[in-house]
């Protein structure tokens, strides 16, 4: 049970010695009077504006003896107890009680607290505690180098100085005082002033007796001497929203994925199939907890082939309806689904399903809440003091200060702490293009350049940079990828590799292909007979697909806010729309680049996304259709997934120009696309795609000549898929016919609004 640091506790049994009573070496007669401290240090210390608390309470060494003060709100007495000591301070009023003692040296003492004759208790006083934070960790965070962050700052529970209780620090440089408030306090903070720590602007208290589970937040007091309720930026657990105190918490949890870890970085990720599962964890399976979600959806994902899951924001936020976007607790994932070890618990699954976790990390802006971020001590601290660069135009919130060397520190360690606390396998790094371009969503005037005068956040691309470099060094194996949607050059290029801009890479290890995702959507929601018009909407990604290494993404902004599910956006009836459905997904597992689908789509949802209830699972079940309708599009997501993984050539060479060759990229009359996918060996597999809702036979494509037969390995119109049946059962011989430029080439039939693969017989 967490102990109380101040206020009245329960009754206890009074102790049989007397308030008052002294036991001190013959002759003497017990504490004479401390000198009284002065108006000024009275008042800073009493308004939570002292910067150094500990010079003025606890025991320090005076002449003739050693002089005790405690600041104790609402006590009646104060007595300080030690081997053979037992002597009652005097009150000062306000809650301060001090005296001096006779003593040649400060004893280990407690302190017995009287809030009435029968209601006393034994406390430690957290003023005879050195820091607990050493100078290491004070230098690195002055220099903005400390990669573990959050084993500095927070709330720590440990042992110090032989005593158990939880050591509070917190980074404020601009406050006049920094106080700790708590349900151990009764949030009442007078009792707990912080000390400063130097110029590192860090603030430290050890509290003896607090440990796992305590409510707490920061009383700070302002540079215009108001004071504000903050949260701890750094801490690991928070409560449950709409509730906002932090947590005090240290983790138990024993992992089980050794062997994931250790293997997971033996292939990079840009030659290794990568197919990703996206995945909101409220509304998946709404009312389901960490552990809950842990029995269900590793098995689940496994069953259909996905090598990863991406995870919508789980850092904790305040408002559900944000997604996880809006984030006040970077350091604690969110308490709605469970405490920080279940969540460890939901990562252990996966890992030990074969699962890898990809996570949405989101270091572009943080909400304007005012017991969060925004203003933290007072001033534009984690937010850049110029409007024109803090206000995010589109979300109504505030950008991170890139440039200061603490802020950067921050995020760049809270990358590092969801790799290394919760195992995360990577990072998906949320609206970059915001973070790079000082004018983005801005009119002229409402920006301002850098100091070259361009549009470039210089120190975004350093802050970027440097989140890379670092997460690649210390975590083997872990990839991150950027939400980048314009043509940034070198987004995935190493960082000491200067590009045309003049700018080194950006770092990441994969980016997603926004481009790719609005041509092909743009072209897949046109009604066939208007395809060949806008036929150079799917071809064009294949101009600039090497110039990254790509994720092709169908992510969940694409079926919300009225832009329909993808099934839904699709033309015709409904057959044709689970046609062209099917065929799309065959076309994108095809395409360079690696997969990524939002939970629902693969089974063809009809419905928008609604994180309130999320995917309408009822249409899987067989009693409202007999028809393979929704389950038949979730089969062939298997199948797609099965097949892709047991083909190199689908995923080896994605960032390798010699992997990729087109059969025919201008059959737009016929709505045809066909092209050939080599894996490192030089094996081959055709893809072949009809946007158009007729049946072609006798299609001629030119193929490789040293393959003499073909057979098809997917076919998105197969009958348990939903489809017509439509199929080329027989292998399909190579003829020493001419044909797109090729000397030989096959004949097959091409279902309607359907994608065929064919590998080697």
């Amino acid at each position: 049970m967490t102990a109380r640091a101040d206020q009245p506790p329960p009754a206890k049994k009074p102790s049989s010695a007397r308030p008052g009573d002294a036991t001190t070496p013959p002759g003497d007669r017990g504490p004479r009077r401390a000198e009284p401290l002065g108006d000024s240090e009275r008042q800073r210390l009493l308004t939570g504006a002292h910067h150094d608390p500990h010079a003025l309470l606890g025991a320090h060494p005076v002449r003739g003896g050693v002089a005790f003060r405690a600041l104790r709100p609402f006590a009646t007495a104060v007595t300080v107890i030690a081997k053979g000591l037992r002597a009652e301070l005097y009150s000062d009023g306000d809650g301060l009680f001090s005296g001096v003692l006779p003593l040649a040296e400060i004893p280990e003492y407690r302190l017995l607290v009287s809030y009435s004759e029968d209601n006393q208790t034994e406390v430690e006083d957290p003023y005879r505690f050195l820091p607990a934070l050493g100078e290491l960790d004070l230098h690195l965070i002055s220099e903005g180098r400390h990669e573990q962050l959050w084993h500095a700052l927070g709330a720590h529970p440990m042992e110090h100085q032989g005593v158990s209780g939880t050591r509070f620090t917190v980074w404020a440089p601009s406050a006049q005082g920094v106080r700790v408030a708590g349900d151990f306090n009764y949030w009442d903070a007078t009792s707990c002033p912080m000390r400063s720590l130097g110029s590192s602007g860090v603030w430290e208290l050890f509290l003896p007796g607090i440990g796992d589970g305590a409510l707490y937040k920061y009383d700070i007091c302002c540079p215009d001497g108001g004071h504000t309720l903050r949260a701890d930026p750094v801490a690991s657990r928070t409560e449950c929203p709409p509730a906002t105190a932090s947590v005090v918490h240290s983790s138990t949890y024993a992992w089980g994925d050794a062997e994931w870890m250790k293997r997971r970085a033996k292939r990079p990720v840009h030659t290794s199939p990568l197919s990703i599962y996206e995945v909101h964890l409220a509304s998946w399976r709404p009312g389901l907890s960490y552990r809950e979600l842990a029995e269900q959806l590793p098995s689940y994902v496994k069953d259909l082939g996905f090598t990863h899951v991406e995870l919508l924001p789980v850092a904790e936020h305040p408002f559900g309806g944000s997604w996880g976007y809006q984030v006040t607790g970077f350091y604690a994932p969110t308490a709605r689904l469970g405490p920080p070890d279940d969540f460890k618990y939901l990562i252990d699954a996966f890992h030990q399903a074969g699962i890898g976790v990809l996570m949405d990390w989101v270091p572009a802006h943080f909400p304007k809440d005012d017991w969060a971020l925004a203003r933290f001590d007072g001033t534009a601290l984690y937010e850049h003091p110029d409007p024109r660069r803090a206000e995010h135009p589109d979300w109504g919130t505030l950008e991170f200060n890139y440039g200061r060397t603490e802020v950067r520190n921050f995020l760049v360690a809270n990358a590092v702490h969801w790799c290394e606390e919760f195992h995360i396998d990577g990072l998906r790094v949320d609206a970059v293009a915001s973070m790079l371009y000082l004018d983005y969503s801005r009119e002229d005037g409402e920006w301002s350049p850098n100091e070259y005068g361009g549009r470039e956040n210089l120190d975004a691309v350093s802050f970027l940079q440097e989140m890379n470099a670092t997460v690649y060094r210390r975590c083997p194996g872990v990839v991150t990828i950027a939400e980048e949607s314009t043509a940034w050059d070198g987004v995935t290029r190493a960082t000491h590799h200067i590009g045309a801009g003049g700018f080194g890479g950006l770092g990441f290890g994969l980016k997603w292909n926004m481009g790719w995702m609005h041509d092909s959507l743009v072209y897949i929601t046109k009604d066939p007979v208007h395809r060949k018009y806008h036929h150079g909407e799917m071809t064009f990604a294949m101009i600039y697909a090497y110039s990254e290494n790509y994720v092709l993404p169908i992510s969940h902004d694409e079926v919300v806010h009225g832009k329909q599910a993808l099934v839904s956006k699709m033309p015709g009836d409904w057959w044709q729309r689970r046609a062209n459905h099917r065929a799309y997904l065959g076309f994108m597992w095809a395409h360079p680049g690696k997969q990524l689908l939002f939970m629902g789509q693969e089974f063809a949802q009809g419905a928008e996304w609604a994180e309130s209830h999320g995917p309408d699972w009822w249409v899987l079940d067989p009693s409202y259709s007999a028809e393979p309708d929704h389950r038949g599009v979730r089969d062939l997501v298997r199948d797609l997934n099965t097949t892709y993984h047991a083909n190199p050539a689908l995923w080896e060479r994605d960032s390798d120009p010699e992997g990729f060759a087109w059969i025919d990229s201008h059959a737009a009359e016929d709505n045809v696309f066909a092209f050939l996918r080599f894996a490192a060996d030089g094996s081959p597999l055709v893809a072949v795609s009809n946007f158009s809702p007729v049946v072609r036979h006798g299609y001629r494509l030119g193929v490789p000549s040293h393959i003499p037969v073909w057979q098809e390995a997917l076919n998105t119109d197969a009958a348990p898929y939903g489809g017509s049946d439509i199929r080329n059962r027989d292998p399909i011989k190579t003829e020493p016919t001419h044909s797109q430029g090729r000397p030989s080439s096959i004949t097959l039939t091409l279902p309607p609004l359907a994608t065929v693969w064919l590998i080697p017989a």
